[in-house]
C-alpha cells in the first residue's frame, strides 16, 4: 500500500509539516510564508506606482517660470516672488531626483519658508498661486487656533488634518503638499518673565511645531479636533512637506529700527541710517528681529528662508484692480458680460477706489469691499432689466453709491 502523497506549496515547495498555514486553492496550495512575501511585494509596487504618478502630476518649472507665472496673479512683491521661486523649486526638484547607489550622496535639507508683511499685502495669494501652478495639495492652516495639548482649541496635528482633505485622503499625495500657516505671529512668547498663567497658545505651540516643521512620523486625526484614544488616526511623515508661514509681526518695525540703529555707531553712522527707508522698515527684517519679537530659536532655525513684502502704494492698488488675470474690474466685466451687459469704468472711478482703499487704510483686500458698495444696486436691478445692454459707470456713479453704503461712515483713523 503506498504512502498518501504530502500536500506542498504550490509557491515554494514545502510540506505541510515546515509552514504554520497552508491554504488551499482551486488547483494549488500556498503557505503563510508565500503571502507574506507576496504581500511586500504588492506594497512596494504600489508605492512605486504612487511616486510615478506623483512625479507625473507635479508640473516643476524652472525659478523664471514660477515667476512669471505668479506676476499674472500678483502685483509688485518682486523680492519675495524671487525668494519663493528659488524655495519651492529647489524643494520640489530635492523631491524629484533619483537615489543614487554612492555612498557619498548628499541630503538636501527642505526649504521652509517665513513671509512677513502687512496685512492683505499678498502672502496667501503668493503661496497659493505657486501650489496652483505645482499641481500639489495646498490648505491654509491659523495659528491662532492652535492651542497645547489638553487646552481648549485645536492641536498642531490639526494643521496636516486639512492637507489631507485636500488631497482627497491621498497619503502619498499630502506627503508632497504645501502648508500655509497664516498668523505665525499670534503664536509669540507673551513674555520672558515666568508666570503663574500658562502661554497656552504661545511657547507652547512653537514647541509642538518642531516635529511638524523638521520631518517626522505625526499621527493625525482624520476629521481634525483634539485626539482621543478610541479614534483611529492617519501616520502622515512630514518629510517632505514645505510649510509657508507667513504674519504681520505687527509692532516689529521699532525693533528692526532698534537693531539697524545700533550697527550704525561710530563715524558717519548718521549718514548711514539716514540711508534707511523708514516708511518700510520690514525689508530689514532678520531672523533676530524675529527672536525679539517671540519666536523661539528652535522654530526659526526650521526656516532657513525669509522674505518680506512690500507695504501697498497707491500705484500698485492701481494695477491690482486692472492688471492680473483675476483683476476685480475684470471679474466684475466678466459677471456682467454673462447678462450680456457691457459694463465699462471711467478711468477717474477706478482713482476714486483706490483714494478710498488708502483713506480707509483697507489695503487690497478693502478694493473688493469699495467695488460691492458701489456695484451691489447696479447688480441687483440689472437681472431684471433685460433691455439694459450696456452700462459705464462714471465718478458721479461711484461717488453717490459709494456715500450710500455703511462703508462710507468708517472713521478714518
Amino acid at each position: 500500500m503506498s504512502e498518501k502523497k504530502e500536500i506542498k506549496c504550490s509557491f515554494c515547495g514545502r510540506g505541510k509539516s515546515e509552514v504554520n498555514v497552508l491554504i488551499a486553492g482551486v488547483t494549488g496550495h500556498i503557505c503563510d510564508s508565500c503571502i507574506s512575501q507576496a504581500e511586500s511585494i504588492i506594497k512596494e509596487e504600489l508605492a512605486q506606482n504612487a511616486q510615478h504618478e506623483i512625479e507625473s502630476s507635479l508640473v516643476l518649472q524652472k525659478p523664471e517660470e514660477i515667476k512669471a507665472y505668479v506676476d499674472n496673479y500678483v502685483i509688485g512683491q518682486d523680492e519675495a516672488k524671487r525668494v519663493l521661486s528659488v524655495a519651492v523649486y529647489n524643494h520640489y526638484k530635492r523631491l524629484l531626483q533619483k537615489p543614487s547607489s554612492t555612498h557619498d550622496e548628499v541630503e538636501i535639507e527642505k526649504s521652509n519658508i517665513v513671509l512677513v508683511g502687512e496685512t492683505g499685502t499678498g502672502k496667501t495669494l503668493l503661496a497659493k498661486t505657486i501650489a496652483r501652478m505645482l499641481n500639489v495639495p495646498f490648505c491654509i492652516a491659523d495659528a491662532t487656533i492652535l492651542t497645547e495639548a489638553g487646552y481648549v482649541g485645536e492641536d498642531v496635528e490639526s494643521i496636516l488634518t486639512r492637507l489631507l482633505q485636500a488631497a482627497d485622503y491621498d497619503v502619498s499625495k499630502a506627503e508632497r503638499g504645501i502648508v500655509f500657516v497664516d498668523e505665525i505671529d499670534k503664536i509669540a512668547r507673551k513674555s520672558d518673565n515666568a508666570s503663574i498663567t500658562r502661554d497656552v497658545s504661545g511657547e507652547g505651540v512653537q514647541q509642538a511645531l518642531l516635529k511638524l516643521l523638521e520631518g517626522s512620523d505625526v499621527n493625525v486625526p482624520p476629521q481634525g479636533g483634539r485626539k482621543h484614544p478610541e479614534q483611529k488616526l492617519i501616520q502622515i511623515n512630514t518629510r517632505n512637506i514645505l510649510f509657508i508661514c507667513g504674519g504681520a509681526f505687527d509692532g516689529i518695525q521699532p525693533l528692526i529700527e532698534r537693531r539697524v540703529k545700533t550697527t550704525t555707531i561710530g563715524y558717519s553712522s548718521s549718514q548711514e541710517s539716514a540711508l534707511f527707508d523708514r516708511d518700510n522698515m520690514l525689508q530689514y527684517v532678520s531672523p533676530a528681529d524675529l527672536k525679539s519679537y517671540g519666536l523661539i530659536p528652535e522654530l526659526i532655525g526650521r526656516f532657513p528662508v525669509l522674505s518680506y513684502l512690500n507695504p501697498l502704494d497707491r500705484d500698485t492698488l492701481r494695477r491690482i484692480i486692472t492688471e492680473p488675470k483675476n483683476a476685480l474690474i475684470k471679474q466684475y466685466v466678466k459677471l456682467f458680460d454673462m447678462d450680456g451687459v457691457k459694463l465699462s469704468f471711467d478711468k477717474d472711478v477706478l482713482d476714486f477706489i483706490v483714494d478710498r482703499a488708502i483713506e480707509y487704510k483697507l489695503g487690497a483686500r478693502g478694493l473688493r469691499s469699495i467695488c460691492e458698495a458701489i456695484l451691489t444696486d447696479l447688480m441687483f436691478e440689472l437681472p431684471s432689466q433685460s433691455e439694459l445692454k450696456e452700462f459705464n459707470v462714471t465718478l458721479q456713479y461711484a461717488e453717490e453709491k459709494f456715500n450710500k453704503s455703511k462703508l462710507s461712515q468708517l472713521k478714518v483713523a
